[in-house]
């Protein structure tokens, strides 16, 4: 299980090593990616709150990146957090999200990404249910959900 401390180790020493990697130029994720998936992805746009495909979304499967369709999140490890995006306790695996510190809009944050394409998901944050204590908030336009 992460904490806090891991995330923030993760953010200043290094991230564990994926799986896998998946590269393009952003002329190609501009090729492969609709507008607004493109927007939050690379250009590290955030969607509107309340109005977005996962926000009140609680079927069962899994969620992947809408980038590269690796393996993020477990839907059992959503909940409801009244933030406006889906959130989540935990990552499917401990190398599923890269961590960087997000210091843009005068805002001291933790950028979460997809850690096989470098895709932009959201922030985490030490505000979440116990016992882990975090919030994976995360952008709907990053993410598939998988039935399952």
């Amino acid at each position: 299980m992460l904490r806090w401390k891991d995330v923030l180790a993760y953010a200043k020493y290094g991230n564990p090593e994926p799986a896998r990697r998946v590269e393009h130029s952003e002329a190609e994720w501009a090729a492969l990616l609709p507008p607004e998936r493109f927007r939050v992805l690379r250009q590290h746009a955030t969607e509107p709150p309340y109005r977005n495909a996962y926000c009140r979304a609680y079927e069962p499967g899994r969620y992947a990146c809408a980038g590269c369709g690796s393996l993020l999140f477990e839907a059992e490890e959503k909940y409801h957090a009244i933030s406006g995006w889906p959130s989540f306790r935990q990552p499917a695996a401990r190398s599923a999200i890269a961590y960087f510190f997000d210091e843009s809009f005068s805002m001291q944050r933790i950028e979460a990404r997809c850690n096989v394409c470098g895709g932009h998901l959201g922030h985490v944050f030490p505000d979440g249910p116990e016992p882990a204590g975090l919030r994976y908030c995360m952008n709907s336009a990053s993410l598939v959900l998988q039935p399952g």
